[in-house]
């Protein structure tokens, strides 16, 4: 399936390995943010802040994963513990035709988790130097 390796490097806590799975105009569109983030590295970036808000191999797990090879998307979801909260969330993933990752959608419930991985992220976004999007 197109998502296994963006799959295996979540799970496994290697999102840093990443990089060559993503276009260099791969595009970011945040649960929490109206803009999106543009760009290889600032996706990249992240996605690491995200390894530590959301617990990347260790509660986070991903549960379903469903993958239309036609329209090449897929969709992952995932469960995880943020601040002693629940949190389920979907990562949506559309491919080029050469199978590089164009888009990550994240979408996240409920409102009180979303809440909680937005002010966790915004912290982390300084130390991974990052700041909002253009």
């Amino acid at each position: 399936m197109l998502s296994d390796r963006f799959r295996t490097a979540v799970e496994n806590g290697r999102i840093g390995e990443a990089g060559e799975l993503f276009r260099e105009d791969a595009t970011f569109r945040s649960p929490v943010l109206f803009k999106p983030y543009q760009g290889r590295e600032e996706v990249l970036k992240v996605l690491r802040a995200a390894e530590r808000v959301l617990g990347l191999a260790g509660s986070f797990r991903y549960v379903h994963q469903l993958e239309d090879p036609v329209d090449r998307v897929a969709m992952l979801e995932f469960v995880t513990e943020v601040d002693g909260k629940q949190v389920e969330g979907i990562d949506k993933l559309t491919f080029d035709d050469e199978g590089r990752i164009r888009e990550l959608k994240v979408m996240l419930r409920p409102a009180s988790a979303l809440q909680a991985v937005g002010a966790r992220m915004a912290e982390e976004f300084p130390l991974v130097g990052l700041g909002l999007p253009n």
